[in-house]
């Protein structure tokens, strides 16, 4: 098992969209983290501010262990917020965490 990273781009104007799909997102996030597998995950607020409200968010990263560079591409492509088009690009690059120890 490896670390990858998953990070979202969201298309403009995505908020509502992304909303509606964040209960089945946040769903299989939880179903990593009760196997231990999620390092963390969280949006990127579209502004400087921990509750952009209306701004929305630009995207999201995901760090979570997964067997293979394939087998993290094919859990991200299945992601709720790809199914409604809440992001417009993923991208899933082997993760090495460095720090803390």
């Amino acid at each position: 098992m490896m670390l990858y990273a998953i990070v979202g781009e969201d298309r403009p104007d995505s908020l509502a969209d992304r909303l509606a799909a964040r209960p089945a997102h946040i769903a299989r996030l939880q179903a990593l983290e009760a196997e231990g597998r999620l390092l963390l995950a969280g949006p990127f607020p579209a502004i400087d501010s921990p509750d952009p409200g209306p701004a929305g968010f630009s995207g999201s990263l995901i760090v979570a262990e997964f067997s293979s560079l394939a087998a993290a591409r094919a859990w991200a492509d299945l992601d709720p917020y790809v199914a409604a088009g809440v992001y417009q690009s993923v991208s899933v690059k082997p993760f090495k965490k460095a720090l803390p120890a």
